[in-house]
């Protein structure tokens, strides 16, 4: 199990990016092989995101993610986290 945090910059505000982001993560991601975290706007502009699951899973999330988004998303920086125990679903963060 891997945990990832991308910080989205663009025009990720105020154009349904942080619900596509839970669409991708319910729907489209193999609910045998779910997600966990959250997504939320930040102050600045930019859309922090954090992503659980396995390594195929999260990366295969985070490909759809700036597929999807690909217009609105100008930079995605990257970063390993510390796996959150006993999380459950993915949702926005506020």
């Amino acid at each position: 199990m891997i945990r990832v945090q991308v910080r989205y910059s663009g025009r990720v505000q105020g154009v349904g990016f942080r619900a596509t982001c839970v669409w991708i993560a319910q729907t489209v991601v193999d609910s045998a092989d779910p997600i966990t975290g959250w997504v939320r706007n930040e102050a600045e502009g930019d859309v922090l995101l954090e992503a659980q699951g396995s390594p195929a899973a999260v990366e295969g999330f985070l490909k759809e993610v700036g597929e999807r988004l690909a217009r609105n998303i100008v930079s995605a920086g990257r970063a390993e986290m510390g796996v959150v125990e006993g999380e459950r679903g993915f949702g926005i963060a506020r």
